[in-house]
C-alpha cells in the first residue's frame, strides 16, 4: 500500500510540474495553446514520474542486494564511515 501511495504522489508531482511548463510554453503562442500545452505536459510529467519512481526503486533494490552480499544490512554508506580511534597525544 505504501508503494502505491508513493507512486501516485510521484506521478502527481511530475504531472503538476509538466502541466505548468506545458502551459507556460503553450501560453507563449495562444490561450488554446496554453490549455493544450498544460494537458500534454501533465501527461508527459505523469509518465516521467511513473518511470522515475520505478527506476529509483530498482536502484535501491540493487544497492540493498549488494550490501547484503557484503555483510552490511542497513543499505547506507555507514560501512565506509566506521569510527576511527582518536589519538589524543
Amino acid at each position: 500500500m505504501k508503494q502505491r501511495i508513493k507512486r501516485a504522489f510521484s506521478r502527481a508531482q511530475y504531472a503538476a510540474m509538466g502541466a505548468a511548463v506545458g502551459a507556460f510554453v503553450g501560453g507563449l503562442f495562444s490561450r488554446s495553446g496554453a490549455s493544450t500545452g498544460a494537458a500534454t505536459g501533465a501527461l508527459v510529467g505523469a509518465v516521467v514520474g511513473e518511470k522515475r519512481h520505478t527506476v529509483v526503486g530498482v536502484i535501491e533494490e540493487v544497492r540493498n542486494r549488494e550490501d547484503d552480499e557484503q555483510g552490511r544490512f542497513d543499505g547506507k554508506l555507514s560501512g565506509l564511515r566506521k569510527e576511527q580511534p582518536v589519538d589524543t597525544e
